[in-house]
């Protein structure tokens, strides 16, 4: 039986403006105020203002995020059917 290896996620947050986090599997959507993440750990939310995604690698699970940034939520959510955000469009 093949085990899968987990995938580490953790969160870089400097000065409240630039985030890196690693263990993203998708993102669902995302706009200035708010952006939603799969992670390897959940769902989770990130929510400010000025908002945007300056890196994105599904392969490598990684994220960078800039902006002001105000919080960082999980939910234990599961990612939908038809995939997120990103998924739907490199189909």
């Amino acid at each position: 039986m093949e085990e899968r290896k987990r995938t580490e996620h953790k969160i870089v947050l400097t000065d409240r403006s630039k985030m890196s986090v690693t263990g993203v599997e998708d993102v669902d959507s995302f706009d200035d105020d708010k952006i939603i993440a799969y992670t390897v750990e959940g769902v989770m939310t990130v929510k400010g203002a000025e908002l945007r995604i300056n890196r994105l690698s599904l392969e490598d699970g990684g994220l960078e995020i800039e902006g002001d940034i105000d919080s960082i939520e999980y939910s234990d959510g599961h990612k939908s059917d038809g995939g997120g955000f990103f998924s739907k469009i490199f189909k």
